[in-house]
C-alpha cells in the first residue's frame, strides 16, 4: 500500500502538493505573483530530496496516479535538555486526492513516516495541521506545541 517515492512520481508529487495548496488558500498559501512557476522549481527539488538521506517521501498508489503523498524531513539543530541529540523531524506536505479521502491512506502514510523518523533518532517531530487533519495527528500522539509559530518573509 505504501511505498517510497520515485523520479517517476515526480509530476504526481507535483500535483499533489498543488491540490493542498489550493485546500489551503489565503494569502500566504496563494501569493500575488500566480506567473511564477513553482512547480517547474518544485519538481527540480523533489528530484534533489528523492536521494538525500534525511528526506523519506512516501505515497499511495491509485489507479490514475497517486492517490496520497506525505514528506518526512530531519534537520541536525543544536542538542539541548529538550533534544538530547538535536534531531529535529517535520511532516511536510501530507495530502490525499479528494477522491480518494477516507480510506486510511493519510493514516498509512503517517505511520511510515513516524516509522522511519523512530529508525533515525528524531527527538521530535513537528508538523503543521490542517483542521481536517488534526484529528488524525492527534490519535497518533502529535500535541500542541509550546513554542508560538512566527514567519518572516523577506
Amino acid at each position: 500500500m505504501v511505498r517510497g517515492a520515485t523520479e517517476h512520481d515526480i509530476p504526481e508529487l507535483v500535483r499533489l502538493r498543488a491540490l493542498l495548496f489550493d485546500d489551503l488558500g489565503g494569502d500566504f498559501f496563494n501569493p500575488a505573483d500566480p506567473a511564477a512557476d513553482w512547480r517547474a522549481t518544485l519538481a527540480q527539488v523533489f528530484g534533489r530530496k528523492l536521494a538525500e538521506p534525511d528526506c523519506r517521501i512516501l505515497v499511495v498508489d491509485a489507479p490514475e496516479g497517486l492517490a496520497a503523498c506525505g514528506i518526512g524531513t530531519i534537520e541536525q539543530w543544536f542538542p539541548g535538555p529538550h533534544s538530547r541529540n538535536g534531531r529535529i523531524g517535520h511532516v511536510i506536505g501530507m495530502v490525499t486526492d479528494p477522491a480518494h479521502r477516507r480510506r486510511g491512506h493519510g493514516r498509512a502514510v503517517m505511520l511510515g513516516l513516524l516509522g522511519w523518523f523512530r529508525d533515525r533518532d528524531a527527538v521530535r517531530v513537528d508538523l503543521t495541521a490542517s483542521r481536517e487533519a488534526e484529528p488524525l495527528y492527534r490519535s497518533l500522539g502529535f500535541a500542541g506545541h509550546p513554542d508560538p509559530l512566527l514567519c518572516w518573509k523577506p
